[in-house]
C-alpha cells in the first residue's frame, strides 16, 4: 500500500514524471518491446478512446481520462529498470 501512494505521489508530480518519461525512452535498459508497449496503449486510447464517463459530464469525464493516463504512467513505473525507478525514488 505504502508502494502505491509513492508512485500515486510520483504521478501527479509533473517536474519528476515529466523527466522520468523522457529517461525511460531513452534508457537502453528498457527493452524495445516496453517502449512499444506503451507508446501502443496510448495511441490506443486515443484512437479508440473508451470511457466509462462520457466527456459529456465535464468534470466527471476528464476525471475518467486521468484515471487512464494514471493507469498508463503506473504501468510504465513497473516496466522500468530498477535503477530508473531509484533514480526518480518511485520504489
Amino acid at each position: 500500500m505504502i508502494k502505491f501512494v509513492k508512485r500515486l505521489r510520483f504521478l501527479f508530480n509533473v517536474r519528476r514524471s515529466v523527466p522520468f518519461l523522457v529517461d525511460f525512452f531513452r534508457s537502453r535498459d528498457v527493452s524495445l518491446a516496453k517502449k512499444g508497449l506503451s507508446v501502443g496503449v496510448v495511441a490506443f486510447y486515443f484512437w479508440l478512446p473508451m470511457d466509462v464517463i462520457p466527456d459529456v459530464f465535464l468534470i466527471l469525464g476528464v476525471v475518467d481520462d486521468l484515471a487512464v493516463f494514471t493507469f498508463i504512467l503506473q504501468m510504465m513505473v513497473k516496466m522500468a529498470p530498477e535503477e530508473l525507478q531509484k533514480r526518480y525514488h518511485i520504489s
